[in-house]
């Protein structure tokens, strides 16, 4: 019999786990909500046509394709097959992708649905996306982003209340030690332009993405086979490595731009992003200008964030950016400027697990237990268990009449934390035992006191 497994990059989640994720969504989701934003869903595929092009030639590899159904081979062109040109091959055998995340595929829905929407468009969408990685820690082929995307202005007030969400959300989240980097486009820009690299800027940018993962030395190599000189990139790292305050850097880089149009305006940008930071009353604190900080994706035009938590074993857990064009791919008369921040679900649930910061009440699919010492307890109890529902309080009753210690070793599993035990006595006076689970202490009271006694207890959590 063949070993059942799951596809390499996938993961279940048992219950604990899904409690621990719902606690991020929920949190996240809050955040999002208290900003104005709206819930959108699009399909889980999408038409390569939309899917294609968008994330550049690297990104299109990394599309998982869904074969066209029926005898898909029936009707493809054998001389494409045979040619191992997978870009041939694929548009005869296969029409459908699964989607590589929710960006291109919102912008997709605003240019369909452009005559119903009031500009600018503020959505937030949560689910799932697919890419055909190498699976590694914190790195998954299915995985849940969590976007928020403004779309219809080119305000750079958008900017600057990312970077407040992403506090606030870290904040609902009990993790306080991260770092945002943000940069813009149009400085990388500025830095081809001065090396005389306009043509083969995207090159620039797909090689300095990697920094973090391969080192100064590996980029240098792989921009060289790309055709940059060494003089070139003595001054190209001479920036990247800059050190010194916001202030400092954007004093160099307002020097080092003096002939590019490009790069002046990456800077001014940033300059006004952090002045209305600086409006909004939020401190510098979590956020750094960091020069090298480029993002891969191809769409993006405009500023660009990075998160990390720290010290974590785990790369960054929320990026995005301004995309100028990203609709106008899809109708060229419509050309609306968005910016967007995706928060990775998956790496924050890893990063959180790594720092054990999951508040314990996560776990807790109930907050009582009903036991019982017989068959009247039993009876009393299904009442009292509807009672505390129709409060508002999360309840269960154990369902089968067996001893009181199995029932207590299934509420301590499940990580209920009040039992209420009755038996004849309890029966009799209508006084129930509830006992806390975490401390072992035990009092008798009435239902209405426990009832708001444990609404006392969720209303403080």
């Amino acid at each position: 019999m063949e070993k059942i497994s799951l596809p390499k990059g996938t993961r279940d989640f048992g219950p604990e786990q899904m409690a621990k994720r719902q606690f991020i969504i929920d949190s996240i989701k809050k955040v999002f909500q208290r900003y104005g934003f709206q819930p959108l869903e699009t399909p889980a595929m999408e038409n390569l046509s939309t899917l294609t092009g968008k994330y550049g030639d690297e990104g299109d590899q990394l599309l998982f394709k869904i074969l066209n159904s029926g005898d898909f081979l029936k009707e493809a062109n054998k001389q494409n097959l045979e040619t191992g040109n997978w870009k041939l091959a694929t548009g005869d055998i296969a029409e459908k992708g699964l989607r590589y995340d929710l960006t291109v595929p919102f912008a997709r829905y605003v240019v369909m649905n452009r005559h119903e929407i009031a500009f600018p468009f503020k959505r937030y969408q949560i689910q799932p996306v697919w890419r055909a990685d190498r699976p590694q820690k914190g790195r998954y082929r299915e995985f849940y982003q969590c976007d928020a995307d403004v779309v219809g202005t080119d305000s750079l007030v958008c900017e600057a209340e990312i970077i407040l969400m992403i506090k606030d959300a870290f904040k609902a989240l009990g993790v306080g030690d991260y770092s945002i980097k943000i940069n813009h486009r149009a400085v990388l820009s500025g830095l081809a332009e001065i090396l005389g690299a306009r043509e083969n800027e995207n090159s620039l940018f797909v090689a300095i993405d990697k920094l973090d993962k391969i080192g100064e030395e590996k980029v240098k190599e792989e921009l060289i086979a790309r055709g940059f000189n060494t003089d070139s990139l003595a001054t190209l790292f001479e920036v990247l490595n800059f050190k010194g305050s916001v202030a400092q850097k954007m004093e160099m880089l307002t020097k080092t731009f003096a002939n590019s149009e490009k790069g002046k305006k990456g800077v001014n940008d940033l300059s006004e992003v952090f002045s209305l930071l600086e409006n909004y009353g939020s401190a510098f604190d979590h956020v750094e200008f960091d020069i090298a900080l480029a993002r891969g994706l191809s769409y993006y035009t405009g500023c660009i964030f990075e998160v990390k938590i720290n010290n974590v074993g785990i790369g960054s857990v929320s990026g995005g950016g301004r995309y100028d064009n990203l609709t106008a791919v899809f109708d060229a008369k419509e050309k609306s400027s968005g910016v967007g921040i995706s928060f990775g679900i998956d790496r924050i649930y890893d990063a959180m697990e790594e720092l054990k910061i999951f508040p314990k009440e996560t776990s807790a699919a109930s907050t009582i237990l009903i036991t019982h010492l017989d068959n009247d307890g039993f009876k009393y109890g299904l009442k009292t268990v509807q009672a505390f529902r129709e409060r508002g309080i999360a309840s269960e009753i154990y369902p089968d009449q067996v001893k009181i210690k199995k029932q207590m070793e299934y509420a301590d599993r499940k990580k209920i934390p009040f039992v209420v035990v009755i038996g004849p006595e309890e029966v009799q006076t209508k006084n129930l035992t509830l006992k806390k689970m975490e401390t072992g202490n035990q009092l008798k009271l009435s239902f209405e006191e426990i009832a708001t006694a444990i609404q006392l207890h969720n209303n403080k959590d």
